[in-house]
């Protein structure tokens, strides 16, 4: 390791295989974090469908969240978009672990019917070959068949991006190539639980923009100057973000990986995503205040009070349906009751 300043060795590696990205390092400036307020920054809409099916009409949902989270789609024609979904650590035999690839090829069509410029990148937290974890995902195949270009973003070459949020002792990000270049990073998480946060989505899920080549897996450094500083300042430093949540088949228990299927059959989207994760919260009976990543985020990143976020589609109160957590120390104040929790 090097001093405090540059706490990350400069070494980049390019991408493997010629199916994944490559270029040149590209000479953007360095991204700054804008302050959410209630005057500057109005709109923390979150709309959420229910009754949602991966073989159902998903284009059609997730434009018509957009829409009403006040998404401009003049505003994306000709802009680079890029979709980041979860695929952590991809088995066959628990797809609910990772975003499902028709959430994805749905949210490509969405854009590209608004003439957005589309790729899929991700940089897989516990895997360093990530062609496989593209077959093991099913995003491969969807990759493949809607003609969409993928990034790997653990091994793209990078550039520095200024520490925006200034909470962990990093001066600095190594952003890869594809995430500079984007006009637009759309956060496509898997709702679950987290066995170290409580909750993991729409912001923790940016975790995968961070390459493992210079941050090891899982992410290590990361890890080792605390995950909801860390959090907070990806969120912060990095460029204009949104979310699409796949909330139809979770996990609850062990998540990230090791928990357990829950079908709640919903689909999220907010251009603001402290408000979406605050809400995700809800709908888990979580109290997202406890969450530590959001208690930092709150009112500067967005709203984590109800009053404060405006409920676009279906009401979050019918839908609550405790998620499961594991019954540890610190993770038994997440919620009012002392149910649901399993060893």
């Amino acid at each position: 390791m090097s001093d405090s300043s540059d706490p990350i060795h400069p070494t980049s590696k390019q991408d493997r295989r010629g199916f994944l990205v490559s270029g040149a390092v590209v000479a953007a400036g360095a991204a700054g974090v804008a302050y959410w307020n209630q005057r500057s920054q109005p709109n923390s809409s979150v709309f959420i469908a229910r009754n949602q099916k991966y073989d159902g009409e998903l284009v059609r949902t997730i434009r018509d969240g957009l829409i009403a989270c006040e998404f401009d789609p003049a505003w994306v024609a000709g802009k680079r978009v890029l979709l980041k979904p979860n695929l952590v650590e991809p088995s066959r035999l628990a797809p609910h672990m990772t975003t499902h690839p028709a959430m994805i090829q749905a949210a490509a069509e969405v854009f590209r019917s608004w003439n957005a410029e589309v790729m899929v990148g991700e940089g897989p937290g516990h895997v360093r070959d990530t062609e496989q974890a593209l077959l093991d995902s099913g995003v491969m195949e969807a990759l493949h068949d809607a003609k969409l270009s993928f990034a790997d973003l653990n091994y793209q070459q990078v550039r520095s991006v200024k520490n925006a949020g200034r909470s962990c002792a990093l001066k600095q990000f190594y952003f890869p190539q594809s995430v500079i270049e984007a006009d637009l990073i759309v956060s496509m998480p898997k709702m679950k639980t987290h066995h170290w946060m409580g909750l993991t989505g729409a912001m923790k899920n940016l975790y995968g923009v961070i390459p493992g080549c210079k941050y090891g897996w899982p992410k290590n450094v990361l890890h080792f100057n605390g995950i909801p500083q860390t959090v907070f300042d990806i969120n912060s430093s990095v460029g204009r973000t949104m979310t699409i949540v796949d909330g139809i088949d979770c996990m609850e228990g062990d998540g990230p990986i090791l928990g357990t299927k829950k079908t709640m059959g919903l689909v999220l989207v907010g251009q603001n995503l402290t408000a979406v994760d605050s809400t995700l919260c809800r709908i888990m009976d979580i109290l997202p205040e406890r969450i530590p990543y959001l208690a930092l985020a709150a009112d500067k990143l967005g709203p984590l009070r109800e009053s404060q976020i405006t409920q676009r589609g279906e009401s979050w109160r019918p839908l609550v349906d405790p998620f499961l957590l594991l019954d540890r120390d610190h993770l038994r104040g997440l919620r009012e009751a002392k149910t649901h929790f399993v060893t």
